[in-house]
Order: structure tokens, then C-alpha cells, then sequence
């Protein structure tokens, strides 16, 4: 693993509290190196819940103990418990076995009901769970459930990850403050088909089950499926949300109602905060890339071409060595399934979020190149945050999807991962 100094600092600001909710992160002794590897978040009331997992056809224990879970108990959930350094992902049978059991260990710990306790797990794949270090662990880890171990928590669930991962948000819901807290970890395997990493959000809002399931999947299409590290798609990709009504709101059950809208802004606040803090700890990641497609016949083309931009290993390699070389960013687009007239097409890059103080270049004018300063281009590609904004010329249609270079030290790390 590179021991350069990471170009991405970890969240300067602490995680706000949520109503009800404590959280705790320990080293239970899954990590060879005895660093943090599990986390409990729990709330002192019953939640709601709501959850998206991944669509890779190889799901962890994990996902498939959880997917049932909240088929059968969304509206009485008390937590969640997470352990990394092994993902109990392609563990046949014994793998569902060692999810119940960290379930129930939970439970216990906690002293709530059965079929209470989602688990998520991340780590290395094929290996049997250690069941009996988290069996032990859990007990300890609720003794130091704390409103304000989130930062805690966090460091429980990395793997590869150089930081710990937190966003916070608060809101006026019908004249009261609500706030949403979350975790998450991911720095490889990161590519949007949900979810692209573990996150658990916790929120004290009060709001009715089928709601929340839809507030999460509009947040998770707007944030955590716009990032991508390396186009891989995890087993065990999850997100999670739990909402216990602490705040005291009147409860949301009306999608169009204004209480609906300022959640749900808040809740993809921290969302794509803590998308953006995936992608800028990437594995081996110097620089943070944001693709912008407008002028697609539809949302759904611009994600294709943007999505298309944001995992080409030409492109990613390109930005990784400072080089303007362009030609690759289109060509991903004309190889995305997008519909396009190259005669229409503009291509745009700027340092960071485009403004006055860093106007845009424009390099390619109704499919042409303009005439810029090689020099320009090239200083703008060495920025640590470059936006790339494509212009299609065809209909209304946009997305932005953030990515990174991709390094050597992407390969190093990926090379000796198990060791």
C-alpha cells in the first residue's frame, strides 16, 4: 500500500448526534493487525427501515440475511452491526449460519427482540466468517454504544479505506429540526449498480415505512449510483436507513407533500457527501473527477455517457498522468450506447467546481477542436479536482457522475490485498 500523504483530508466537521441513536466502532480480532473491525448503531427505540442491496449475482450472507429481514420486519428494526476484514460472501451454507448467529449476537447484546438486527460484512471474499470473535465482540461493543460514537463506528467498517467516512444533515421538517447522520466505508470495488459500498444512515424523522423506502431509492439514484472507482460491483454492496420518529414530526405519509421534500433533501445531502468521500478515498485516488453530460435526448443517455466517461481506464489513466488527451473523453462517449451528432458536441474542462475564479476551457466546439493552449489544458488536468462537462446538443437531458484517476498504486494495493 502506497505510503505517500493522501491528496483527500478525512471530514474536518464531527458527526451530529441523531435523537435515540448511539453508536460504538471496537477490534474484535477478525483484523490480523488488531485495528477496529466492528461497529454497532443502534437505536433506543424501534425503527423503520429501509434498505437497497447489490445486483451482483454471487450476494453475500449478509445481504440475503437482510434483504429477508426487512422483508418480514421493517417497522421494528433496532440496529445494525458491522464487522470488516471478511466479507462472508461465497460461503455457501455456513455463511447464512454465521449471519443469524452475528444477528443474534446483536439482539442479545442489546437486549431487543429476535429478527431486530440487520449485519453487513466487508472484507475479504471466500472466507468463512470468525464467527465466534464477533460472538464476543458484540457484548463490547454495545458497552460503548455512545450518541457520539460515530466517528467510532466508522473506523469499524474500513477496509482499504485511508479514512473513516462520516456526513451529517439537518433540516426544519413541519417546525422541527431533523437531523441525518451516516457512515460508510468503500474504496474499491466502487461502481454504481447499487450500492456501491456499505453506508448505514440513521435519522430521527418520523415518517411511514413505504415512504422511507422511496425517499432512499430517489437519494441512493442521485448519489451513491453516481460514483464509480473501478467499475467493479461488490457482493455485499448495502445501504441502510433507520428512522425512529425522535424528532417528533407529524408523520410524513404523503410523497407530495412539502415534510416529504425536505427530507428527502436532507437525506441526499449527506447521502452525496458521503458518495463524494468514497470516490476522493478511492484506492491509490490522486484526483477527483466530476462528469457532467448535458444536451442528452434524456437523463437516462446522460447517465450512459457520463457513466461511460467515469470508468474508462483510458480516461481514468489519463487524468492520473496530467495528460489533456481528450480524445479519450469522447470516445467513451461514442462507445456508451448514448445518442449522439458529433457535429453538435462540445467538450469543456475546468479546476474544480467552475466558477469566475476558474472559468471553463472549452476544447471542442460542434464536434471540433477549438484553438486552446496545449499548456491551459494540461494544468487544468493536474488539478486535484477537475470537472468535465460534455455537451451533446440533442434534447434536455443531464447527469453528473464523480470518479477518479486510476493509479499505481491502485494496483499495488489490489495485488497484495489478502497479505
Amino acid at each position: 500500500m502506497t505510503s505517500k500523504p493522501h491528496p483527500f483530508p478525512a471530514p474536518s466537521v464531527s458527526p451530529i448526534p441523531v435523537l435515540g441513536f448511539d453508536a460504538a466502532g471496537i477490534a474484535c480480532g477478525v483484523k490480523k493487525n488488531g485495528a477496529p473491525d466492528l461497529a454497532l448503531i443502534a437505536s433506543r427505540l424501534p425503527c423503520k427501515a429501509a434498505a437497497v442491496f447489490t445486483q451482483n449475482a454471487f450476494p453475500a450472507a449478509p445481504v440475503l440475511y437482510d434483504k429477508a429481514l426487512l422483508g418480514m420486519n421493517p417497522d421494528a428494526i433496532h440496529g445494525v452491526l458491522i464487522n470488516s476484514g471478511c466479507a462472508n460472501a461465497c460461503t455457501a451454507v455456513q455463511g447464512n449460519v454465521n449471519a443469524k448467529r452475528m444477528a443474534e449476537a446483536a439482539e442479545k447484546a442489546l437486549g431487543s427482540s429476535d429478527n431486530t438486527v440487520f449485519v453487513m460484512s466487508t472484507g475479504v471474499i471466500g472466507v468463512q466468517l470468525p464467527i465466534e470473535k464477533i460472538e464476543n465482540g458484540a457484548p463490547q461493543v454495545a458497552a460503548q454504544l455512545s450518541p457520539t460514537g460515530w466517528e467510532a463506528a466508522a473506523r469499524g467498517i474500513m477496509t482499504t479505506d485511508v479514512f473513516p467516512k462520516w456526513a451529517s444533515r439537518q433540516a426544519e421538517v413541519d417546525g422541527v429540526t431533523v437531523t441525518v447522520t451516516g457512515i460508510s466505508k468503500g474504496a474499491g470495488m466502487i461502481h454504481p449498480n447499487m450500492a456501491t459500498m456499505l453506508g448505514v444512515l440513521a435519522t430521527d424523522v418520523n415518517i411511514s415505512q413505504p415512504l422511507l423506502q422511496q425517499a432512499l431509492t430517489e437519494t441512493v439514484n442521485r448519489s451513491f449510483n453516481r460514483i464509480s472507482v473501478d467499475g467493479d460491483t461488490s457482493t455485499n454492496d448495502t445501504v441502510i436507513v433507520l428512522a425512529n420518529g425522535a424528532a417528533g414530526n407529524a408523520e410524513i405519509t404523503d410523497a407530495s407533500s412539502p415534510a416529504y421534500a425536505a427530507f428527502v433533501a436532507v437525506l441526499e445531502g449527506a447521502s452525496a457527501e458521503l458518495a463524494k468521500l468514497i470516490v476522493q478515498n478511492g484506492e491509490g485516488v490522486t484526483k477527483f473527477v466530476t462528469v457532467q453530460v448535458q444536451g442528452a435526448t434524456s437523463d437516462a443517455d446522460a447517465h450512459r455517457a457520463a457513466n461511460s466517461i467515469a470508468t474508462s481506464p483510458l480516461v481514468k489513466t489519463a487524468f492520473f498522468g496530467s495528460d489533456a488527451n481528450w480524445g479519450r473523453i469522447l470516445c467513451a462517449v461514442g462507445y456508451s450506447g448514448a445518442q449522439v451528432l458529433p457535429q453538435n458536441a462540445e467538450l469543456y474542462i475546468a479546476a474544480g467546481e467552475p466558477q469566475a475564479a476558474n472559468p471553463e476551457l472549452q476544447l471542442v466546439t460542434a464536434g471540433t477542436p477549438t484553438n486552446y493552449a496545449e499548456k491551459d489544458a494540461a494544468a487544468i488536468f493536474a488539478q486535484r479536482d477537475v470537472t468535465v462537462r460534455v455537451a451533446l446538443g440533442l434534447g434536455s437531458g443531464s447527469a453528473t457522475v464523480w470518479t477518479c484517476d486510476l493509479s499505481h498504486d491502485y494496483v499495488t494495493i489490489n495485488g497484495d490485498y489478502r497479505t
